[in-house]
């Protein structure tokens, strides 16, 4: 049996509704191509895309160079699985390691399976070498976190929408407020503390940045204390907020790095956990690994990913995009906008609800007008676009935001 042709966006809505999981409510586009920094839907009407599928595709949709290395690869092989060698992981291994610069990658899928690999790196780490009793390994989270979908990870949230009814719950996390050091230093009073993991912004809560100076003090209490900083910049990394991480704008170096989504350029699940040899050689042969983790396709399309940032200077291009598009939503004579933040090409707006109109209607809005983006916790709108965008494409768009949000007035 053939599958089923789409002709029509509707068809498709109707056909997911009925044979898909409801663990999304999508905005009301079917997209079926997608090219830079656009995405057209069915019907062929084209699109600004303004979420850059969470920020993984930073190097623009369908990358020719990203693309040109994964048919490449796929026409030689795909998958042996870490039973055996290839001759594409060693390679990579080296170039993220040197680029990122650390001893050791452990290579992964999804975000969520980096996250979950850092946090078993971390309290491994804490029984061979910190010297904690078994079982006693605590590591300390934040408020407002989001790190994937899993039971331990869930179990790490303050959403209820994410860990409501999962329960029983990984024990083991100490829950703090974010951008708060003096809930920081009373946590770290305990002695079975392990690690310290954060979001250096918090994404999924809204694009919330923390102070300057949160990140390099929260460091040096960790390392005052032989804590591990664990930066989950699954999001926030490869160039997204103006740096190739968002850790480097405070020269801040994690103990434990955790990469994903970009890392591939949105062409397929690629992750990656980064740390030295003092603490990465604590996992031993057969006591943690991934079939998919590292293999050639994905070997190759991450070092293309890289590449195209580097050669790109896309680091460089969001930190002066960002200021404009800042710039330009703080001119935005409108009630309904209540905060403009961000760093980079990583940015939200908070939207003050008006005659009933809250943040969805203002992305309905603007995917009639062409410009595609969600909100998050109902009142926020977060703005990322591919790193590509050029600076005309941006204001064409930003004229168009602005349009949206100007018809509630």
């Amino acid at each position: 049996m053939a599958a089923e042709k789409i002709t029509s966006s509707k068809q498709a809505m109707e056909m997911e509704a009925r044979y898909g999981a409801h663990n999304y409510h999508p905005l009301g586009v079917v997209i079926s191509r997608a090219k830079g920094p656009f995405m057209w839907d069915v019907e062929g009407k084209r699109y600004f895309d303004f979420l850059s599928a969470y920020s993984a595709v930073n190097q623009g949709h369908c990358h020719p160079k990203i693309v040109e290395a994964m048919i490449d690869q796929c026409q030689k092989v795909t998958l042996t699985s870490r039973a055996f060698y290839n001759d594409c992981l060693g390679p990579y291994e080296k170039y993220v390691t040197e680029t990122f610069g650390y001893d050791k990658v452990l290579p992964m899928n999804s975000g969520a399976e980096a996250d979950e690999t850092a946090l078993k790196l971390c309290r491994k780490w804490a029984y061979m070498k910190k010297g904690l009793p078994e079982n006693q390994a605590k590591i300390i989270v934040c408020d407002g976190n989001f790190h994937g979908r899993t039971i331990s990870i869930v179990s790490m949230s303050t959403d209820p929408e994410a860990y409501g009814g999962y329960g029983p719950f990984t024990p083991g996390f100490v829950k703090i407020p974010y951008n708060d050091i003096p809930a920081l230093e009373k946590a770290l009073e305990d002695p079975n503390v392990a690690g310290f993991i954060l979001e250096p912004i918090q994404g999924e809560a809204g694009v919330y940045v923390p102070d300057d100076g949160y990140l390099k003090k929260s460091y040096d209490l960790c390392k005052a204390k032989n804590v591990l900083f664990i930066a989950d910049e699954v999001q926030t990394g490869i160039a997204r907020t103006g740096r190739m991480l968002a850790c480097d704008h405070e020269g801040v170096r994690p103990d434990i790095l955790v990469l994903g989504k970009a890392l591939s350029g949105g062409t397929m699940p690629v992750s990656a956990v980064l740390a030295d040899d003092d603490i990465m050689l604590n996992i031993k042969p057969g006591e943690h690994g991934s079939t998919f983790g590292g293999n050639p396709i994905a070997c190759r399309v991450a070092i293309a990913a890289l590449e195209v940032v580097k050669e790109e200077k896309l680091a460089e291009r969001a930190e002066y995009l960002g200021k404009i598009f800042r710039d330009e939503m703080n001119s935005v004579k409108s009630d309904m906008i209540q905060q403009v933040r961000g760093k980079g090409l990583l940015n939200a707006i908070i939207i003050r609800p008006k005659n009933g109109k809250e943040a969805w209607d203002v992305c309905e809005k603007m995917k009639e007008l062409g410009v595609l983006a969600k909100p998050t916790h109902q009142h926020i709108i977060r703005f990322a676009p591919p790193l590509v965008i050029t600076e005309e494409e941006l204001r064409e768009a930003i004229e168009l935001i602005k349009k949206a949000i100007l018809s509630f007035e």
